[in-house]
């Protein structure tokens, strides 16, 4: 099952091209920000922001409360491990 798991944009890798470095519980992985960046938000906006990622797409900005308390349930639910092995996985 793949799931949307909360990260935060720490690096903006490729502005041209809308790719950015997000890290989730400390997994760093390039993702897709075209979903997240129109006219009011640039990409360069994205920089520190906490987003929804899924297959390797940005598909929403979220609140560092509401990422705080996905990534608790996620825990809780015993799911983000699952989904850090994945991301990990998919950097080899």
């Amino acid at each position: 099952m793949c799931l949307g798991i909360p990260g935060r944009i720490i690096e903006i890798s490729d502005a041209e091209n809308l790719r950015g470095i997000v890290n989730v519980a400390g997994v760093k992985r390039e993702i897709n920000l075209h979903c997240v960046v129109d006219a009011e938000h640039p990409v360069a906006s994205c920089l520190g922001s906490w987003v929804l990622i899924h297959v390797g797409f940005a598909m929403s900005r979220i609140d560092e409360a509401e990422a705080a308390r996905t990534l608790q349930l996620l825990a809780e639910l015993g799911e983000v491990q699952q989904e850090l092995e994945a991301m990990q996985r998919s950097e080899n």
